[in-house]
């Protein structure tokens, strides 16, 4: 029985007494796990399940063969619900009061019916130990009837349930006393201490000083009890019902392994036979599917074979017209040559590079380019020829292989259980080195299908590419030279409008000139006559500073004559700057007709350059027809 701990307000009312909790079972914290095949955790769907195949429900080593009760692991539920922050033993109310709060001690409730008061004369629980002296604070108190401490601890009375009544907590998650165990097994006193007298002297009482108590600690000590004169013993009595559980669970344990292997091995036996048969007409119907796939990637590659040859054929008769093409390229580079040759006799002003000679370069370089190109794409078509035939030769060789495999999958796929041929070659079970996966099968085939077709592809793509090359070469030329024809126009009829506008300016810049001289003789005039003005202010300047004394004034008539010579000297400062504009636009006007009748020459000499020498040479330029091969 638990002892509880000290309490500050006397007896509580609301006290449970429960018996001891049975400790777990042997088997339960001995038991030897499942055992795990090797290959079990490594089965697929077409692999043998040898042993215990996962689908299946196989015994479970973690459930102990021997019937264990169903309260124990309620009472080990119920048990770790004591509240540790209180230090209360199960099934006891809180404190009335806590002597360290400093509250004073509250009286219990006399009206409760299971109060100390009201449990006078009742039998405790667990009539066995009623004779045993009661220690801690339940010496004074009497033990309460089994329907109180039910009630205490929110159960139902044992008897007394009601089909229709549903209590807060289900009975079979509260605590409930362990049956009593047989004599030859574990009896809940064993770990007790010997309540005997220490001072009892009979005739197997203690023979030395000191009393040597038997205990559970007492094999790991060696503290063994005194020898007496009667007899020697070695072992308590609760040793030797351990040592009897320990052995029944050692026989059942045996027992429940000898129940499995059996169980495994019929287990083992039928799987065995179903996985045999099974197995074999999963590599029948393997082996008929690798037939068809080969049979299949066979015929591609014969039917990419034959569009590989005729491509070659197609690709060869490209070619033949792209040599022709290239000779007849020579004409426009030639004359796109002399016009720029032609031009370079203009005149220093001239020399510009308008659009004509943009165009003219352009033709130039269109036609070394498309030169370049004919040569690159004659090389590519000649690599495009090589590597067709490697495709060609690549494609045959597989098939040749896909060949001598189908026939030997079909050798495969006729034999049976009657057949012949058939012998032990345990050389031939080996995954050998140098052999291939399904799924490289499949890339390699797949890839030299796809490379031959992309071989194809690019071959098409080329000689697409090449008559579509000659074509816009041809185009390109012709719409270059219809363009050089129109700008040579515009060119030659801007220059011609340029040498109008020039002999008109020409005829302006005279008029200017003879106006500018007027101009200039006048202001010279203007400047001349500002000479009297300045005398005068000047000359009555001197006369005032000769006024003596305090008559020396700075009157305001002394200020306006200041400010006369100021304004004159001004004005002539503003003529001058005039007369210097007027002679640099004089010596500017002069430069001008210079520069004017010069330019007049140099558009006559471009004007006979472009109309006579570089439209006469344009009329040659080849027709689309000849630069397109054709």
């Amino acid at each position: 029985m638990a002892e509880y701990p000290p309490r500050g307000c006397g007896p509580c009312p609301n006290r449970a007494v429960f018996d001891k909790v049975k400790e777990p079972d042997y088997l339960e914290r001995n038991t030897v796990p499942k055992p795990e095949l090797a290959f079990q955790n490594k089965a697929t769907i077409n692999e043998q399940h040898l042993g215990i195949p996962n689908t299946n429900f196989a015994p479970d080593l973690n459930v102990s063969p021997i019937k264990q009760s169903e309260s124990k692991g309620n009472v080990n539920k119920e048990i770790s619900l004591v509240s540790s922050s209180q230090h209360l033993t199960p099934g006891c109310q809180p404190l009335c009061c806590n002597p360290e709060d400093g509250q004073p001690p509250q009286e219990p409730c006399p009206k409760s019916p299971y109060a100390v008061e009201e449990c006078q004369g009742k039998e405790a629980v667990g009539g066995g130990e009623v004779n045993k002296p009661i220690k801690g604070i339940l010496k004074n108190a009497q033990a309460t009837t089994t329907e109180m401490a039910a009630a205490t601890a929110g159960r139902t009375a044992p008897g007394q349930e009601e089909p229709t009544s549903k209590p807060p907590v289900p009975n079979e998650l509260r605590p409930v006393p362990q049956g009593t165990a047989p004599c030859y097994l574990p009896q809940p006193l064993d770990d007790m201490p010997d309540e005997r007298g220490d001072k009892e002297m009979g005739p197997i009482g203690p023979w030395a000083t000191g009393r040597v108590d038997w205990g559970p600690l007492a094999g790991l000590t060696g503290t063994r009890p005194v020898v007496d004169k009667y007899s020697i013993t070695r072992y308590s009595e609760g040793e030797w019902r351990r040592a009897n559980k320990d052995m029944l669970d050692m026989a059942t344990t045996a027992q429940h392994k000898a129940n499995l292997v059996d169980w495994n091995g019929r287990r083992c036996l039928e799987q065995t036979r179903a996985d045999v048969d099974k197995n074999q007409a999963d590599s029948t119907k393997r082996l008929s599917q690798r037939e068809q796939d080969i049979h299949r990637w066979k015929c591609e590659l014969e039917m990419a074979i034959a569009a590989a040859t005729e491509e070659i054929g197609s690709l060869e008769e490209q070619r033949r017209r792209l040599k022709q093409a290239s000779a007849v390229l020579m004409l426009p580079e030639s004359i796109a040559g002399e016009c720029l040759e032609r031009r370079t006799g203009r005149l220093d002003s001239e020399l510009v590079r308008d659009e004509v000679e943009e165009e003219l370069i352009k033709e130039l370089a269109l036609t070394a380019e498309i030169r370049e190109q004919f040569q690159r794409t004659l090389k590519d078509v000649n690599l495009q020829m090589i590597e067709n035939r490697t495709a060609k030769a690549r494609l045959e060789y597989d098939w040749s292989d896909k060949k001598v495999a189908h026939e030997i999958e079909a050798i495969n796929c006729a034999l049976n259980n009657k057949s012949t041929v058939m012998l032990f070659k345990s050389g031939s079970t080996m995954f050998p080195a140098d052999q291939s996966t399904p799924e490289h099968w499949e890339h390699f085939t797949r890839e030299t299908l796809q490379e031959g077709e992309a071989t194809r592809q690019r071959s098409v793509t080329l000689r697409g590419t090449l008559d579509a090359i000659l074509t816009n070469a041809a185009r390109d030329l012709r719409s270059q030279a219809d363009r050089i024809e129109l700008a040579l126009s515009r060119r030659i009829s801007c220059t011609d409008q340029m040498r109008i506008e020039l002999e008109n300016n020409l005829t302006n810049i005279l008029q200017r000139l003879a106006d500018v001289e007027d101009l200039i003789r006048d202001i010279r005039n203007a400047i001349r006559r500002m000479d009297i003005p300045m005398k005068k202010a000047q000359t009555r300047l001197d006369n005032r500073l000769l006024r003596p004394r305090v008559e020396n004034c700075r009157d305001d008539a002394h200020f306006g004559l200041i400010e006369e010579v100021k304004t004159i000297s001004e004005n002539v400062s503003a003529l001058m700057a005039q007369l210097k504009q007027a002679e640099e636009s004089q010596a500017n006007l002069i430069q001008a007709r210079s520069d004017l009748e010069r330019e007049i020459m140099v558009k006559r000499k471009t004007l006979e350059i472009d109309r006579t020498r570089t439209q006469l040479i344009r009329s040659h330029f080849p027709s689309a027809t000849a630069l397109s091969g054709h």
